[in-house]
């Protein structure tokens, strides 16, 4: 089984060939304005404006933890807006990530990368704003992606491997 690649770079740029997917963990509130977002949102308008009307008009669709949306920016590449966040802030229920909502979220996502038969980029997802630890993210990412064969790059923005 192969494994994930890590790499310093920016995740909205990835240079592979072949269809790509970035992903990234968004919150159940529809808040969209801190983190990674703000890179998506400076490259491609799409995955915003996408998000904001799935959660808007959630009454009538799938948003809600563990839900994938699928955007397509370019002729091949997509973004995936997974939701994995409860909230925005830590409080009396602790940090905002929910790891079983990443870990549906990741399988819906291996399902649709297996098939456009794309890789999957992101950061490390649910370890930022979502206060998360990447030691219990990455084996959700290698159990529902690597493990199906996706290739998947995490990218670390400057500062190289925590």
């Amino acid at each position: 089984m192969s494994e994930i690649t890590y790499v310093r770079g920016d995740a909205t740029a990835p240079s592979v060939k072949g269809v790509k997917v970035i992903a990234h963990v968004c919150n159940d509130i529809g808040g969209w304005g801190k983190g990674f977002v703000l890179a998506l949102s400076r490259r491609w308008p799409e995955p915003e404006k996408a998000y904001r009307a799935w959660h808007r008009e959630r009454a009538s669709n799938d948003f809600g933890l563990g839900a994938v949306q699928l955007v397509r920016v370019e002729p091949y590449v997509w973004v995936a807006n997974m939701v994995g966040r409860r909230g925005v802030r830590t409080g009396s229920k602790g940090v905002p990530v929910r790891y079983e909502a990443i870990d549906t979220a990741l399988a819906d996502l291996a399902d649709r990368a297996a098939e456009l038969r794309a890789s999957v980029h992101m950061p490390r997802i649910g370890c930022g704003l979502a206060g998360g630890t990447w030691s219990r993210v990455e084996p959700l990412v290698a159990g529902r992606l690597v493990a199906r064969g996706i290739a998947v790059t995490v990218y670390d923005h400057g500062e190289g491997r925590k």
